[in-house]
């Protein structure tokens, strides 16, 4: 049979709220951050990150959180066809906190919860079959139900000739040997818990667990006498992880000493966050298990995965993309800190990004100021005619992708929200309409706190103007407000484009943009978006595109702005710009919206007659788009 996945892993899934305080404890948080979480779904991702195929069998409840976490895994990367709704049940959730280095207080939520709902009719022979193999935890070994549907994958699994690991992942009260409030605890003895696992460690070829992992699987305190009575009963290789000491793997008779196994190298960074570092370390093991590298090797990837873990907020968000770990590897550590190695940081943002936007084409109606002075605007006419322009974009869009909108909160209110899970791509402005040096929209607050109430799909849009002879003030100030905005939004978790138009300030040449673009690196902004005036000349975009690819390779790209130009002059920069593959696209408003927005708030103009005008407007400039950038590979072909 065809293997179309790596690995499937089983058991359980959750929503992960983490305490954003720091050093707090777990009764006094008083905000937390949403993430995908339970030990099979991180790993999934884990090694969805790491380039492999992965799926994981799973339930989840109808209901907000299980949507979330089925949208999650597709963001990354993950094959969700094993993925159960349950309509009796809600999807588990975790309360997390980090006390200081040694105390990471949680509370498991999951009494009945939707993934100890699976069952022996859930787990399809032919989906088990299409992969190389299967990865199970302990978790789901705790109750009868749930171990019948992972004994049946694992059946399944062995008897194809495929690989079978697992993660012992023992956690006392989810066996109900500790109470709610020792969610935190990592071992408790019982006799019961020990028997259970050892009658199913002949099913795994690998097996990975703490020191205190081995010890309930092998019934004594004394590692390398819990190690002699897992091999006892299973033949499989030995993983144990020996926390600061890292980690050795035993493929035969266990020795005299644990420093005798096959080790990888270390990393020596500083423990912020010790949840979810397990769940790390087995994804970087399972890709050099499955890669079929020495145990050396698999081991150095898993010892690195579980140091980005340890090192930063949260699990799955932690974990690293192949391309982020081979930096890793090939830079060193700069500082131990992970999470605040600025380069390093970088590498892991943009490789990381959900969702991939090879074309787009924009549909901007985020304009405040050239509405605001149109006849007959109001608030409330405003509102309702972007309402008219997101009903135009969705109409052209059609549910494809590749398409998107430039909507503001203050006049577009209730289209921006509305846009929100359509599927298009979503810009919001940040900076007043015509303002040199920038100045915020009051929204922001002083401190730019207010882009915490975003929604995380919304893109921070700044339009600068901006020109390289700027006095030194002026341009201090400007470059100083961009950078805070930048780090604000990566604080937020929001996407940053950067606009700047330097041919509103000066007279411009082909290295004018060019020189703004490498004026905000060199400050340290990075910006995974750049909205470029269309230039005239093919050396302007040239001189454009090789700043932005010199400083950040993996930026989303350009896309091209329209200055209320009319279509014929769009099409003409339309060929020059998609010329170059890193032009993605364009972003135009009032070529689409002006005419309708000046007859329909006359009441010249019907509501339909004004969508139909705008989507046809619309529609027409990406067929140009689509035109010119097939015309410029041709002609490179």
């Amino acid at each position: 049979m065809t293997k179309t996945r790596d690995l499937i892993t089983i058991g359980r899934s959750s929503v992960d709220l983490y305490g954003a305080q720091i050093g707090g404890r777990l009764e006094d948080m008083g905000s937390f951050d949403k993430y995908i979480g339970g030990s099979p779904t991180n790993i999934a991702c884990g090694t969805a990150r790491l380039g492999m195929k992965s799926a994981v069998i799973t339930a989840v409840g109808d209901e907000h959180m299980g949507r979330f976490i089925r949208e999650q895994l597709a963001r990354e990367g993950v094959d969700t066809t094993g993925v159960k709704t349950d309509p009796e049940r809600l999807t588990a959730l975790v309360l997390l906190g980090i006390r200081d280095q040694e105390q990471f207080p949680l509370i498991f939520y999951r009494e009945n919860c939707a993934d100890m709902g699976l069952t022996e009719d859930d787990i399809d022979p032919e989906f088990i079959r299409s992969a190389r193999a299967v990865v199970a935890t302990g978790t789901h070994l705790s109750h009868p139900r749930v171990e019948a549907a992972t004994l049946k994958a694992l059946t399944i699994a062995r008897e194809a000739g495929m690989q079978t690991a697992l993660d012992i992942d023992y956690r006392p009260n989810l066996w109900g040997v500790a109470g709610h409030g020792d969610g935190e605890s990592r071992f408790v003895e019982s006799a019961a818990v020990t028997a259970k696992l050892q009658s199913t460690l002949h099913y795994f070829d690998l097996i990975v667990g703490t020191e205190e992992e081995f010890h309930i699987a092998g019934g004594t305190t004394d590692t390398l006498e819990a190690l002699r009575a897992v091999r006892a009963v299973s033949d499989a290789t030995l993983v144990c992880k020996r926390g600061a000491a890292g980690a050795v793997a035993f493929t035969g008779d266990i020795p005299a000493s644990l420093d005798d196994g096959d080790a990888g190298p270390g990393f020596p960074i500083e423990v912020f966050n010790v949840l979810g570092a397990g769940d790390g370390f087995m994804s970087g093991l399972l890709k050099g298990w499955l890669d079929g590298e020495d145990w050396p090797t698999s081991l150095k990837y898993a010892n690195a995965c579980g140091a980005f873990a340890v090192s930063r907020h949260g699990c799955t968000p932690a974990y690293p993309s192949w391309e982020e770990l081979q930096f890793f590897f090939d830079r060193g550590i700069i500082r131990p800190d992970l999470r605040n190695d600025a380069e390093l940081e970088q590498v892991h943002w943009a490789t990381n990004r959900a969702g991939d936007w090879p074309s787009l084409r924009t549909f901007a109606f985020d304009h405040r100021l050239q509405l605001e002075e149109m006849a007959g605007h109001t608030p409330e006419k405003g509102a309702v005619f972007k309402e008219l322009c997101l009903d135009a974009a969705l109409q052209v869009a059609g549910g494809q992708s590749g398409y998107g909108i430039l909507c503001d909160n203050r006049i577009g209110r209730s289209a921006l929200h509305r846009a929100s899970g359509s599927g298009l791509w979503i810009g919001r402005p940040t900076e007043l309409p015509g303002s040199r040096p920038i100045e915020f929209e009051p929204e922001l607050g002083d401190d730019l706190g207010g882009l915490r109430e975003w929604a995380r799909e919304n893109v921070v849009k700044l339009l600068v103007f901006c020109h390289p002879e700027d006095d030194d003030k002026t341009a201090k100030m400007q470059v100083a407000r961009v950078k805070r905005l930048f780090a604000a939004a990566r604080r937020n978790g929001l996407e940053f484009l950067l606009e700047v138009i330097p041919s509103k300030v000066g007279p411009v040449d082909d290295s004018t943009t060019a020189t703004l673009i490498q004026t905000f690196y060199d400050a340290g902004v990075y910006p995974d978006w750049w909205k470029l005036e269309p230039f005239t000349t093919e050396g302007a975009w040239e001189n454009a595109v090789a700043a932005i690819t010199r400083n950040d390779p993996r930026t989303r790209g350009i896309v091209v702005l329209g200055l209320d130009a009319p279509e014929e002059d769009l099409a003409a920069s339309f060929a020059l710009a998609a010329k170059q593959p890193l032009v993605k696209g364009f972003a135009v408003g009032r070529t689409i919206f002006g005419d309708a927005a000046r007859k329909w708030l006359a009441g010249q103009m019907s509501d339909a007659e004004a969508v139909t005008q705008m989507a046809d407007r619309y529609a027409r400039l990406c067929n140009i788009w689509d035109e010119a950038r097939a015309g410029a590979q041709e002609d490179a072909a």
